[in-house]
């Protein structure tokens, strides 16, 4: 028969266990892995987004998820490393931008991919189609058909004496030759010489606008890419230094000072990956998940800009654009 001392004594154990037991019950939080190829400086406001769009579907970094956030700082040959990294420590969705979505793809195809990307994921393999992505992969692509026709016209605008018009390209992006020739073609359209400059790194900045002075380039089209992203700052004084008016594709270049961006509000965009990765883990799988396109476009004039480089901005383009920088 058991004493009452020794039935206190295991009743007291025993409660003191239960907490403990169901500690261990509890399911650990979910690990989201964050890979960009760029540095991690200046892109907070993406980061921002991204955590808005987890907030809208009920999940709060800290409280019932983490977020693992890796930067290749424009270092492509780090991407598998990372990529690899996050698989071995089993998160439960990775997010990308394009060039390292390449990179996640080859290291797993059971964890869920949410991409952001500027090219074409099915015709680089990341999914089947974009209604039906098929795969681990889905995400948002910030793309039109005639971007860069239309950026081009906005310079011809704006400098409409340049009969040349430099477009610097990064020759890292998938898609860039592409691009290439759909701007040749609306190069021809309205009757300007396009010449071609690509770089492979920020180490070629200076050698391209020397490349681009000596053809006497008048205007430049700065195409998309995470490294020009980056390096924003150094692009947009070599084309201050050089006093050549330019069009970016992102609001950022002009907010530092460069002259003109036409293109997609890729905060707006990673907002919608953190709705997307939210989904998944509420059980949602990226095959049944369209990739989705961008639908906000803005047209950003700095006025500032403009007067230094002694250019009139025509009303007709001012009126236009979604945001004036003065």
């Amino acid at each position: 028969m058991m004493r009452r001392r020794e039935f206190i004594t295991l009743l007291g154990g025993a409660a003191a266990a239960w907490p403990l037991a169901a500690r261990a019950q509890q399911p650990a939080m979910p690990m989201v892995g964050f890979l960009r190829s760029t540095a991690a400086a200046g892109s907070e406001p993406l980061v921002r987004a991204f955590r808005q769009g987890l907030n809208e579907t009920g999940f709060v970094e800290g409280q019932n998820v983490t977020v693992e956030y890796r930067w290749a700082d424009d270092q492509d040959d780090r991407i598998p490393g990372m990529a690899a990294e996050l698989v071995r420590r089993r998160a439960a969705v990775i997010v990308a931008n394009g060039i390292a979505a390449l990179g996640i793809k080859s290291a797993t195809t059971a964890i869920p991919i949410v991409f952001t990307m500027g090219f074409d994921p099915v015709r680089t393999g990341l999914v089947t189609s974009l209604n039906r992505p098929g795969g681990n992969a889905t995400g948002v692509i910030f793309t039109e058909t005639d971007l860069a026709a239309k950026q081009l016209g906005l310079l011809h605008e704006l400098a409409p004496k340049a009969a040349t018009i430099a477009v610097l390209g990064d020759a890292n992006e998938p898609e860039l030759d592409l691009e290439l020739r759909d701007i040749e073609a609306a190069g021809r359209t309205i009757g300007r010489q396009i010449l071609v400059v690509k770089v492979g790194s920020e180490r070629e900045f200076n050698a391209s606008f020397a490349m681009i002075l000596r053809a006497g380039a008048g205007a430049l089209l700065v195409r998309g890419s995470p490294l020009f992203l980056t390096r924003r700052r150094q692009l947009v004084a070599l084309a201050a230094r050089h006093a050549i008016p330019a069009i970016y594709e992102l609001r950022e270049f002009v907010v530092t000072g460069g002259l003109m961006s036409y293109g997609p509000d890729i905060a707006d965009a990673y907002r919608r990956v953190g709705i997307y990765v939210g989904r998944i883990l509420k059980g949602a799988k990226p095959a049944d998940l369209p990739v989705e396109m961008a639908t906000k476009f803005d047209l950003v004039i700095n006025l500032t800009t403009a007067n230094a480089l002694g250019l009139t901005v025509p009303p007709s383009l001012l009126a236009r654009a979604d945001e004036v920088i003065e």
